[in-house]
């Protein structure tokens, strides 16, 4: 347990932010199990604007700090080769 008021604080301001965090984290899975999920049928239109929407998330959350931009632009770059593979399927 915190023994000095800045402790106390600084324990306090860490649980705000985990929390915070954690609902950043959940969208950032929410949206790329969105993109994995899709099929060859949906088509290209449904991949794109789901690629859009969920780079948009990825991109937030980096700028944010909740995750590394090299994390972020690896994620992005894997759901867009995805995202390709769906389309030249269709």
């Amino acid at each position: 347990m915190a023994n000095h008021k800045s402790a106390v604080k600084r324990n306090l301001q860490n649980q705000k932010q985990r929390l915070r965090n954690r609902t950043v984290k959940t969208r950032i899975k929410n949206v790329v199990k969105k993109i994995a999920l899709l099929s060859p049928a949906s088509g290209a239109e449904t991949a794109a604007t789901d690629l859009i929407a969920a780079q948009s998330v990825i991109d937030k959350a980096a700028k944010k700090g909740v995750i590394h931009h090299r994390t972020a632009a690896r994620k992005i770059s894997r759901l867009t080769k995805r995202a390709a593979r769906l389309t030249a399927a269709a």
